[in-house]
């Protein structure tokens, strides 16, 4: 496999979006070029899961009739690997009946999902947050590695993307994503600089029309800054981002939280809490320092190329004439 297997209009991956990843959302994103996901769990259970991959295998098979000169990207389905996720092996059956281009996969070890991929040709991509899981995820069978970097909305890493980029490629040479705090362009670019082959971007779309999320959470990550996101174990019971307000909200100090139990995870609700997670308590990233609008995703996509090209230009013109 190169180290560049996906076909795509820039390398963004869409961060599968717990709640918020709907049909229409990932049909948005494969249509303007980068590649969409969703997690399974959104589905709430295989029938509608397989609903929404025959909407979404629909919708891109028509837009490439319709556009043969510029075809949709591929699209992903994120697996959380889990106690907790009582129907994975039906999700995974479901992906292979439908030819899931991508899967990716979170938490333990993925080896059912890398089994299954396997049989169709499909590419697998783990989340890591140190170099410990991501060779034990390539030991597992897997295509690539999501670098999970500090900064990154939702379940989230603590090392810098500098760090463990740095470190995954001194054994690693495959695909790599990296996420945190991605949300523009120049930052797109930085990614590929450190030596990653995609930006892994999720907190940017939450801002989109086509999110599935309320209009006061697109809101509240338009006018959030990087102080805003707090990071805790409390919720879910491993760490991740949310928004300070939605804490404050549900009547917890951001300040003074205490520290869960992690074997008590559970992502649908939360975990050591009665509030719900992502419904009640919104994920973001430090993402939010870099996102002024709502917008549809075409128009999201289009400015992050046009940023894109325009941060490269500007570094090659900077660049000694002697290297």
């Amino acid at each position: 496999m190169t180290s560049r297997p996906l076909d795509l209009r820039l390398p963004v991956i869409a961060a599968p979006l717990f709640l918020l990843s709907g049909a229409e959302l990932v049909i948005a994103q494969c249509k303007a070029g980068i590649l969409g996901s969703f997690p399974a769990l959104n589905a709430r259970g295989p029938a509608a899961f397989r609903e929404m991959l025959v909407t979404i295998v629909d919708a891109l098979a028509e837009h490439d009739r319709a556009n043969p000169d510029r075809p949709a990207a591929p699209f992903a389905v994120n697996h959380i690997v889990h106690p907790s996720n009582q129907w994975l092996d039906e999700a995974i059956e479901l992906c292979t009946e439908f030819a899931v281009p991508v899967m990716i996969t979170s938490l333990q070890s993925p080896e059912r999902v890398t089994a299954a991929a396997r049989s169709y040709g499909a590419i697998v991509l783990h989340d890591v947050v140190n170099t410990r899981h991501a060779e034990k995820a390539l030991e597992a069978g897997v295509d690539g590695l999501v670098a999970v970097c500090a900064g990154a909305g939702g379940h989230t890493g603590s090392i810098s993307p500098f760090a463990l980029v740095t470190a995954i490629r001194r054994f690693f040479d495959g695909p790599l994503a990296v996420s945190g705090a991605i949300s523009t362009g120049q930052g797109i670019l930085a990614a590929q600089a450190m030596g990653a082959d995609y930006a892994y971007m999720g907190t940017r779309f939450i801002a989109s029309t086509e999110a599935n999320a309320l209009a006061t959470y697109k809101q509240a990550v338009v006018d959030a800054d990087a102080g805003d996101i707090v990071t805790t174990n409390v919720v879910t019971g491993v760490p991740a981002n949310f928004l300070r307000s939605t804490l404050l909200a549900a009547g917890l100090d951001p300040d003074r939280l205490p520290t869960a139990d992690k074997t008590k995870m559970n992502f649908g609700s939360g975990g050591n809490m009665d509030h719900k997670a992502w419904r009640d308590i919104w994920g973001a990233g430090h993402s939010v320092a870099g996102i002024d609008d709502i917008l549809p995703v075409a128009d999201i996509v289009s400015q992050l190329e046009q940023d894109y090209r325009a941060g490269l230009a500007r570094l090659q013109s900077r660049l000694p004439a002697t290297i």
